[in-house]
């Protein structure tokens, strides 16, 4: 769904390619035996080989070699036997080395492509160009003295895959959604947490613009975004930019540009670079990446079932519409959640429970599905009693928020607050009989016509009742003396 522009001289749209840095989830760094602990102290997780001391020989991990595979799987790319680790130079403060290793010619994975579903219901396909594995570099820090920047190599050598979007997306929608939807795959997977507040995922956004059917135009990067919110700001922002420069007669210039939060605008950081200006050779420290094919087929074997396949059979399974079942499966924790509340029950009102009731409970509390102070078990025992008509859809509702509140099961609740639902018909019929007897002029309104009022006497009889009485022998009631 193409995001338009409107300008002086008409509509513009953008055009977006993202390259999302993903830190493997492994406990040592690509190259060296240091730990990858998040949160330590500067400078305490750097082994020699991370600090570029002389001689030196990096060693791969073979767990993220692992790990990029298996995401290469997740997104239906090629996985490519026969790979290289190259050096990309450039000199700055936090990169020991002088140089990243990294991949350029021979990725570990190649062409895939990765579903988005938007917000109108539609879905696109996003191509991927590649999946590479590389280092990433450490950290300057340059609020810790007025006068001087300090480096922490912490970072330096955590492993890292890139995975290089094609120019595909149109809008800053379809880019949220392309990093949600990797987010949730990577998470799946277990190759990365997706952490963007961390750092443990970022994306660099390259933005163009050109006018509908024109070849595309000059593109600028902007750097280490690192929060769906802050790509959808830089996107729009940068788009209008360019839109401006090029409607005043001038050019874009590519480079690559920085977001800045506070003001929501992007600014120069540095002249783009090209890929001969990095000098890339391969490695001479590092063999060849060969892989077995027995090995990736081992790795596509133990995948999970991944967010498109758990949609699909949600969607058969319990009936559930496309948007429901994308909301459930964004994560593993959700879905198992979902999937143990529906055994056995209705699949959508458990859907709307989770969705509906849940959810809003748990975003107040600011805890995820798996710090839910209810289990499924236990919601699912709630839901038993709605069917069972002990106790109503409203007062399931009241009980929820005591179990949310103390952990109490629901039917323990219900005992202790006698909330147990009016099933009676006699006890209801002379609560019924009683109101119409207090409320003739409703009666005569209704019986001129005006039946809507049938919600008034209902809601009449569920007040005298303390909400206790079962709303469908309420109506049938109801109905039958106000008719006859």
């Amino acid at each position: 769904m193409a995001y338009i522009i409107e300008g002086r001289t008409g509509p513009w749209e953008i055009v977006l390619g993202l390259e999302v840095h993903a830190q493997v989830l492994s406990k040592a760094k690509l190259f060296s035996g240091a730990s990858t602990t998040f949160g330590g102290d500067p400078n305490e997780q750097v082994s020699l080989v991370d600090a570029a001391m002389p001689g030196m020989l990096p060693v791969i991990n073979a767990e993220c070699v692992r790990q990029a595979v298996r995401t290469g799987l997740a997104i239906g790319a090629k996985i490519n036997l026969t790979s290289v680790f190259a050096r990309k130079n450039y000199f700055y403060l936090d990169l020991p080395q002088g140089y990243q290793i990294s991949q350029y010619e021979l990725p570990i994975v190649g062409e895939g492509e990765i579903s988005i579903d938007l917000e109108d219901g539609s879905s696109k396909s996003i191509g991927v160009e590649r999946l590479h594995l590389e280092q990433d570099a450490g950290k300057s820090l340059h609020d810790q003295h007025p006068t001087k920047s300090y480096v922490d190599l912490n970072r330096s050598g955590v492993a890292l895959m890139e995975i290089v979007s094609k120019p595909d997306m149109r809008s800053p929608e379809e880019a949220t959604a392309y990093i949600s939807k990797l987010q949730s795959i990577l998470r799946y997977v277990g190759s990365c947490d997706g952490n963007m507040a961390e750092g443990s995922m970022r994306a660099d956004v390259n933005v163009s613009v050109r006018k509908a059917g024109e070849p595309f135009g000059t593109r600028c990067e902007i750097k280490n975004v690192n929060s769906l919110r802050f790509v959808r700001q830089a996107i729009e922002y940068e788009a209008r930019r360019q839109v401006e420069i090029l409607e005043d007669g001038g050019k874009i210039i590519q480079e690559t540009r920085l977001f800045d939060a506070g003001t929501g605008q992007t600014r120069s950081m540095r002249s783009k670079e090209d890929a001969q200006d990095y000098r890339y050779f391969p490695d001479p420290d590092l063999l060849p990446l060969v892989l077995d094919p027995a090995f990736v087929e081992a790795q596509k074997a133990d995948l999970p079932e991944l967010p498109d396949a758990k949609k699909a059979r949600f969607m058969t399974q319990y009936g559930l519409g496309a948007y429901d079942a994308g909301v459930l499966v964004v994560s593993r924790d959700t879905a198992a959640y979902y999937e143990a509340v529906a055994k056995g029950r209705d699949g959508k009102q458990a859907a709307n429970w989770v969705i509906g009731e849940l959810f809003g409970r748990l975003n107040k509390l600011g805890k995820d599905v798996t710090e839910s102070p209810v289990s499924a078990e236990a919601l699912g025992g709630l839901l038993d009693l709605i069917a069972d008509n002990t106790i109503s859809g409203k007062i399931a509702k009241d009980v929820f928020d005591i179990m949310i509140e103390t952990g109490k099961p629901a039917a323990r609740i219900v005992e202790e607050k006698g909330l147990t639902q009016i099933t009676d018909t006699g006890a209801i019929e002379a609560i019924v009989d009683r109101i119409i007897a207090e409320n003739a002029g409703q009666v005569e309104q209704y019986r001129s016509g005006k039946t809507g009022l049938i919600g008034w006497f209902v809601g009449q009889v569920m007040k005298q009742s303390g909400g206790k009485a079962n709303p469908g022998v309420v109506n049938q009631l109801l109905k039958a003396k106000l008719e006859g």
